[in-house]
């Protein structure tokens, strides 16, 4: 089995670059046009497919952007990355910003809201542009004040499903939706845990399925390590369990190192996947 076939057989990487000054693992890095745009380039030679371009930081406790100065920090690398011929994805919570961005080149709106504003599904649907519905309880600045759940993987699995169908309702296709659990989105370490361990359940959904654990504090949780930048093993034991499970996409700031372990893994492996329990 050569290079070429193995790509086909692991899931897509998505890379993360973020225009922020606050996000959790690089916040300030990208910051700058110019160097967030040659960042964009450098994953996609590293392997990325999809590069996710985000202009406001959801991490715990951050707050509001307005759209105009998201619209301000992402739509030149938008622009800079489709003209390239690069897969972008524009991570934003605001209809206007998805739409301004799919004008400039985006083709994927990943919404860490799930898609709960009417307009963002009439703006998706309007530019035919695949979506990424991913579950969160609360907002940035509430999610991890006492998150709970009675149950959390059939709770997370409903709200996925429910948002799919009214996006499917608003015009959007269902080959074009992908679901995302939210890894460290309102949830504590047992809740990730738990989402992580049943990944087979919300691939038998049926809707590709994209997971974003990369430096997440489940590992921090689970190994002590406080420095994001420094969850790299984690993080890429993250993603195999992942690509055992059956998802397809796999959200990580570590392209090309994520890219290798799963090269590695699928030869060895023979693509053995987990079934739902």
């Amino acid at each position: 089995m050569n290079r070429e076939q193995l790509l086909r057989e692991i899931p897509t990487i998505m890379g993360v670059l973020n225009v922020t000054p606050d996000s959790f693992s690089d916040g300030g890095r990208y910051l700058d046009t110019n160097a967030a745009i040659e960042a964009g380039f450098a994953m996609s030679r590293a392997g990325a497919a999809i590069v996710d371009v985000g202009g406001e930081s959801t991490r715990p406790g951050a707050q509001d952007v307005p759209a105009e100065e998201e619209l301000f920090r992402v739509l030149p690398v938008v622009e800079a990355l489709a003209k390239r011929g690069i897969t972008v994805s524009i991570d934003t919570r605001k209809a206007a910003v998805a739409d301004a961005a799919l004008k400039a080149g985006a083709r994927i709106v990943n919404d860490v809201s799930g898609f709960r504003d009417p307009e963002m599904r009439r703006v998706a649907a309007e530019h035919d542009a695949s979506i990424i519905i991913m579950h969160m309880q609360g907002t940035p600045q509430t999610m991890q004040v006492n998150p709970h759940y009675e149950d959390v993987v059939s709770e997370v699995l409903e709200f996925l499903v429910e948002q799919a169908e009214q996006c499917m309702a608003a015009g959007i296709a269902r080959e074009r939706i992908w679901i995302d659990p939210g890894i460290g989105f309102g949830k504590t370490l047992d809740h990730n845990l738990t989402l992580l361990r049943h990944l087979p359940k919300f691939v038998a959904t049926g809707y590709p399925v994209l997971l974003g654990a990369s430096r997440k504090s489940f590992i921090a949780h689970l190994t002590g390590e406080g420095d994001p930048t420094k969850r790299l093993p984690g993080s890429v034991a993250a993603a195999l369990w992942g690509a055992r499970c059956g998802v397809k996409a796999l959200r990580v700031h570590d392209v090309e190192e994520t890219l290798q372990a799963l090269l590695i893994w699928q030869a060895l492996d023979g693509g053995a996947r987990l079934q739902p329990v």
